[in-house]
C-alpha cells in the first residue's frame, strides 16, 4: 500500500521532569513532526493531543510509541482510530505493530475493533441484566426520590386536611408543585386540587 502524507508523532509524559527519550528514540527517523505533552494519563484535558488531531489531514498518519502514551484504554484508541480513518487519516502504534497504512495493520485493526465491539455489547448486556435483576428484587433504579414517604404524607395532610395550597406546601419543601404531585402518585396518595381548596369563611350577618 502506497502512503503519502505527513507522519505526526505524539508523545506524552506525566510531568516535565520525566524524559521522552525512550519514545523519541523509538520514533526518530519515522516521523516528520513531534508533539510532546506533559499531563497524567487520567487528565481530562489534553490540549496538545487535541491540537494534533486538528492538525492531521487526509493522507497523514498519527504515530504513537505505545498505546498508553495517547489513550486511556484500547477502546478509547479504537474509537479515536475510527474517527481518524473516516477522515482518511492513518494510525501507527509502534509497540503493537499496528499500522493502518499496511494490509497487516488494517487486518490487526479490524480484529481489535471486532473484539472491542464485542466487549461493548457484552458490557451493555450485563448492565441490562443487572438492572433487571435489581428490579426483580424490588430495588429502585436511578436517582433516589427527592421526598421520602413521611414527608410526602405530611405534605398530603397539610393540603387535604389543613387546606394549604399545593404550591405553598411545595415551596416550603423546596420542590416544584409537579414534583410534589408526582410524589403523591408514587406513594398512591389521592389528590384532587378541586377538592382541596380552602373552605369558605362563614359570614356573620347582623340585623
Amino acid at each position: 500500500m502506497e502512503h503519502s502524507g505527513r507522519r505526526l508523532a505524539y508523545m506524552r509524559v506525566s510531568t516535565p521532569a520525566q524524559s521522552t527519550d525512550r519514545q523519541t528514540a523509538g520514533l526518530q527517523g519515522m516521523c516528520d513532526e513531534f508533539f510532546i505533552e506533559h499531563v497524567s494519563a487520567v487528565a481530562q484535558a489534553r490540549p496538545v493531543f487535541d491540537t494534533v488531531l486538528k492538525t492531521l489531514r487526509a493522507g497523514d498518519t498519527l504515530v504513537v510509541w505505545d498505546l498508553d502514551r495517547a489513550f486511556r484504554s484500547t477502546i478509547d484508541a479504537l474509537l479515536t482510530m475510527e474517527k481518524l480513518l473516516a477522515r482518511g487519516i492513518n494510525m501507527h502504534i509502534v509497540t503493537m505493530h499496528l499500522d493502518t497504512t499496511t494490509p497487516e495493520g488494517e487486518l490487526f485493526y479490524t480484529i481489535l475493533a471486532g473484539f472491542a465491539q464485542y466487549e461493548r455489547r457484552i458490557l451493555s448486556r450485563r448492565t441490562k441484566e443487572g438492572i433487571e435483576a435489581a428490579r426483580r428484587k424490588g430495588k429502585r433504579i436511578g436517582r433516589p426520590p427527592l421526598l421520602d414517604l413521611k414527608t410526602v404524607q405530611q405534605a398530603h395532610h397539610s393540603i387535604t386536611k389543613e387546606h394549604h395550597t399545593c404550591g405553598h406546601v411545595a415551596r416550603t419543601l423546596g420542590v416544584s408543585r409537579m414534583t410534589l404531585q408526582r410524589a403523591f402518585r408514587r406513594y398512591d396518595l389521592s389528590y384532587n386540587p378541586a377538592n382541596t381548596a380552602r373552605p369558605p369563611t362563614k359570614r356573620t350577618h347582623h340585623g
